[in-house]
């Protein structure tokens, strides 16, 4: 009989068991009960947190956001917490408590807010996962906290809790203005479904960001680079780059090349989008945009349309990224309904107000809200 150390030997009355098997199964049962564990932990810690904010502003402040009267109260409650527990119950955090609620002072019904702050009863922890009021980190919720636009900030808690971000992703999003970009490539209905379903990816506009922030590849405006500079850096921050565009996207190729009528092309960089099951094809341009631009990306998805796409994938969706474009220009040189799209990108974050401002014209101007 030869070794085996991938099977235990059976016994008269039990079977042999693959030892791989058995740790493969027992690593997965073991991470998996970790996750509810820590998910249950997290949904305890909001709660109180929820029920403290609860008691400090409708039991002691009557509702009302009385600053004086509030602080002692907030102070008086620290101590008294401090003091039996050792720590955790600074005044900050019950600001922050206090805070919490105020934000979100709807998510839990009277009844379940009875049930785990008055009668402590641990069937609230059993509430199914489309019923879990809160689905961040109480981390996560700080940050969130500081977004005064509440269909913003519902739009951040959308994406964070579907994407999985992690406190530095969420940060580096709503840095970036995200919203605001998301919500200027859209028109009035759209920019109101971002704060009720967050990004949803349906068409190919749905894709395009005005404009592209890639202030993570570390490229200063006042420095000469070419498009070749341009294109490596990317690569080097594939990761991050993938980010900045998306839902969806997976990596094919950088300079994909095809030939035709014997002279090669050059594709900067070629994705797939599976959400709209089609390729993205990305043109990189470092100065301002040209019609011959648009039309060499019209050929380069006119070629991968014919010559690489599968009979039940979606057309081709081709992206010139520019320094400076010209909407009229692109107006002019594309057919309407085209699958081409124009997106300037910037190598530092955009000023957040002034985008804000940008937008509030814009939904003024699509609602008739600047008329007299």
């Amino acid at each position: 009989m030869g070794d085996n150390n991938n099977i235990i030997p059976s016994t008269p009355n039990v079977p042999a068991i693959h030892i791989d098997a058995l740790c493969r199964n027992s690593i997965e049962l073991v991470r998996y009960a970790r996750r509810i564990a820590a998910n249950q932990v997290n949904l305890v810690q909001l709660m109180t947190y929820y029920a403290l904010g609860y008691w400090i502003v409708e039991e002691q402040q009557s509702g009302q956001n009385r600053a004086g009267y509030g602080k002692k109260v907030i102070q008086t409650l620290s101590d008294a917490l401090n003091e039996e527990f050792g720590k955790g119950f600074s005044v900050d955090t019950l600001e922050n408590a206090r805070k919490f609620y105020l934000n979100y002072q709807n998510r839990i019904s009277e009844t379940l807010f009875r049930k785990f702050a008055e009668e402590k009863s641990e069937t609230v922890l059993r509430i199914s996962d489309a019923s879990v009021p809160f689905t961040l980190s109480w981390s996560h919720y700080l940050q969130l906290m500081r977004i005064k636009n509440p269909d913003e900030r519902r739009f951040y808690e959308i994406e964070a809790t579907k994407s999985a971000w992690s406190i530095r992703t969420l940060q580096r999003q709503y840095n970036s203005s995200l919203y605001e970009r998301l919500a200027l490539s859209r028109n009035k209905d759209e920019v109101m479904r971002l704060a009720q379903e967050g990004s949803v990816v349906e068409k190919p506009a749905d894709i395009v960001k005005q404009p592209t922030v890639l202030e993570f590849l570390g490229l200063e405006e006042s420095t000469k680079y070419s498009e070749t500079d341009l294109e490596s850096a990317i690569i080097d921050k594939l990761q991050k780059f993938l980010l900045e565009l998306g839902k969806g996207y997976l990596f094919e190729a950088r300079q994909k090349r095809f030939s035709y009528d014997e002279e090669n092309f050059y594709i900067d960089l070629v994705f797939y989008n599976r959400i709209l099951r089609c390729y993205v094809l990305i043109d990189l341009k470092i100065d301002k945009l040209t019609h011959q631009d648009l039309g060499q990306m019209q050929m380069y998805v006119n070629y991968f349309d014919r010559c690489q796409k599968l009979p039940d994938e979606n057309p081709t969706i081709g992206i010139l990224l520019c320094k400076e474009k010209n909407d009229a220009v692109v107006r002019m040189t594309l057919p309407e309904n085209s699958n081409i799209f124009a997106s300037e990108y910037s190598l530092y974050l955009p000023d957040k107000k002034i985008l804000q401002k940008k937008l509030q014209e814009w939904i003024e101007e699509e609602t008739g809200g600047g008329d007299d």
